[in-house]
């Protein structure tokens, strides 16, 4: 197998990629929009219907509900459809919901039901985009553009957080939360419009002749049965949902101890934030070099270890000068976190055969989503019960744990991106005399690391 590091020249490949940077670009645009609702939302719902807290809650559950009851179906549709097109439709969709949210304030009939109504249907809308997404990225680009393309894109993620609060807060000064909000639908348009200009044709997926269409169940089941069967795939999903677990233990009560406990200002918890996701930022530029000169496998565990160990700085900050530990705790997580994701993703998706990319995604975010309301409730349930300062220790402990997972599977002597499992067209198949063989659940590895 050819060094796919040789063929990774200094600047990257996707610079000069037209249909990548159309993506890129309509998609920069649209996250930086979205930190706009992502605020604007919930300040209408305080500020301006004066919802109760149950109410007000239901925001986040709503929002967060669709990716546990449709992630797993919505993973059978994209790998049955053309993906461009879903991506076209979830843009479009949430561009007109959004929209819906200051018309109906203009003229006097926004209710705290449409809201609601809203925030579900642009989380459905939202599951079948992001599904999509990262299933589109390796028909789009080489399979050896992987890492350089995630990372791209979750530069803009990194960095649409740390300028987004700034940018949403300033707009709804300026305008009201209500017309803010205008601004992301304004951004799903742009990113709809550059995503039509996508040249590279996409081939529907191809069935043996003559056979009937598939039913959900049993391609839901195959998809799931990858992940779990994977020697690669299920130690990447076990140790990022047991880590989501833990972090959703730390991260339900860090700004309520921070406030409580540390006696921190807005302001400060501000900085903090800011500051720290800086991380994020710098993990993205770099995790390119890092998986060049350690490997694939030596990557995903160092990266799984800096976000195991950040958040021990959480509980250790002292109450006398606090800033210090939080912002370079908050550092390390977001740096390891963005690094190894950007190193998971594209080794799944190089490992991954086209025709369940779909599926793969769908139930890798099942698996590793579904743990981060469990964690958060836990959060709540440890804090009543044993005090804030208590609860952010069991949740910094325990997330010390998850990188075992990896550190202690094959993927950790992976040195380059293994070869993709190449399954027979349905073509080939029917020539062959037969269905379709289940593909091996594991990938031959490359050289293994030093």
């Amino acid at each position: 197998m050819a060094d796919w590091r040789g063929r990774l020249r200094p600047g990257g490949h996707l610079w000069r990629h037209r249909d990548f940077l159309l993506l890129w670009t309509g998609q920069s645009i649209s996250e930086l929009g979205s930190q706009v609702s992502g605020l604007g939302i919930p300040w209408v719902a305080a500020v301006v219907l004066h919802v109760s807290p149950l109410v007000f809650s239901l925001l986040s559950v709503l929002g967060f509900l669709p990716f546990i009851v449709f992630a797993l179906p919505a993973g059978v549709w994209v790998d049955r459809l053309r993906r461009r097109p879903i991506l076209i439709a979830g843009d479009a969709s949430r561009a007109v919901l959004l929209t819906s949210i200051p018309l109906a304030y203009a003229f006097g009939v926004l209710t705290v039901w449409q809201l609601l109504v809203v925030q579900l249907l642009v989380g459905i809308c939202t599951v079948f985009f992001d599904v999509a997404y990262q299933s589109y990225l390796p028909s789009l680009i080489e399979r050896d553009d992987l890492v350089e393309g995630n990372a791209k894109l979750q530069l803009t993620v990194s960095v649409a957080q740390v300028a987004g609060p700034g940018l949403s807060g300033g707009l709804i000064a300026a305008l009201t939360a209500p017309y803010a909000i205008v601004a992301d639908a304004v951004s799903y348009v742009i990113s709809t419009v550059f995503m039509t200009r996508i040249r590279k044709h996409e081939e529907l997926p191809e069935r043996a002749k003559g056979a009937p269409k598939p039913a959900m169940l049993p391609e839901l089941k195959e998809g799931l049965s990858w992940v779990l069967r994977n020697a690669y795939l299920r130690p990447i999903a076990a140790c990022t949902g047991s880590s989501n677990f833990f972090n959703g233990i730390v991260f339900a009560i860090l700004v309520l101890y921070a406030v409580r406990i540390l006696h921190l200002s807005s302001v400060k918890v501000g900085i903090v934030f800011a500051v720290g996701s800086v991380g994020a930022i710098i993990g993205a530029l770099v995790v390119d070099r890092i998986q060049r000169a350690i490997g694939v496998g030596r990557a995903i565990v160092w990266t799984a270890v800096l976000c195991s160990f950040g958040g021990l700085a959480f509980p250790l900050a002292p109450t006398s000068s606090p800033l210090p530990l939080l912002i370079g705790g908050l550092f390390v997580l977001q740096f390891g976190a963005v690094a190894y994701n950007i190193t998971q993703v594209s080794l799944r998706q190089a490992i991954t055969p086209e025709r369940l990319q779909g599926r793969m995604t769908a139930a890798m975010r099942w698996i590793v989503w579904g743990t981060i309301p469990l964690g958060t409730l836990a959060g709540g349930v440890l804090a009543s019960a044993f005090g804030l300062h208590t609860a952010l220790w069991i949740g910094a402990l325990g997330g010390t744990l998850p990188f075992l997972i990896v550190a202690l599977a094959p993927v950790r002597k992976l040195r380059e991106m293994p070869a993709l499992v190449v399954e027979p067209t349905a073509a080939e198949a029917e020539l062959a005399g037969g269905l379709l063989e289940p593909a091996p659940m594991i990938a031959e590895p490359g050289p293994p690391a030093a």
